[in-house]
């Protein structure tokens, strides 16, 4: 909305020092902008930073949880055969086989 014309000639029905008053509100508005845009472009910036550090943490804990699921496969295994070898050696101590 453009501002309108103020006529020098005709009895103001405000105070004087109103358009300095609105002068400084319209700084005031500028530089609130300029700050929002400013905090918009940090903002995005932290946003992306964030969507790669999410995206790093997930691929390491997939890796972590793939080494856990093998060295547990790899424990059972172990406890099988050990466990059958034990089971071997009893039958073999109560003359089983």
């Amino acid at each position: 909305m453009p501002d309108a014309p103020i006529d020098p000639t005709s009895p103001r029905s405000y105070p004087p020092d109103m358009e300095s008053r609105v002068a400084v509100l319209e700084q005031i508005a500028h530089s609130t902008s300029a700050a929002l845009d400013r905090l918009e472009r940090r903002m995005d910036a932290m946003s992306s930073e964030f969507r790669g550090a999410i995206d790093r943490l997930t691929t390491e804990h997939r890796a972590d949880f793939r080494w856990l699921v093998g060295i547990m496969l790899a424990g059972f295994g172990t406890l099988i055969g050990m466990m059958a070898g034990l089971l071997g050696v009893m039958a073999h101590g109560f003359h089983w086989l």
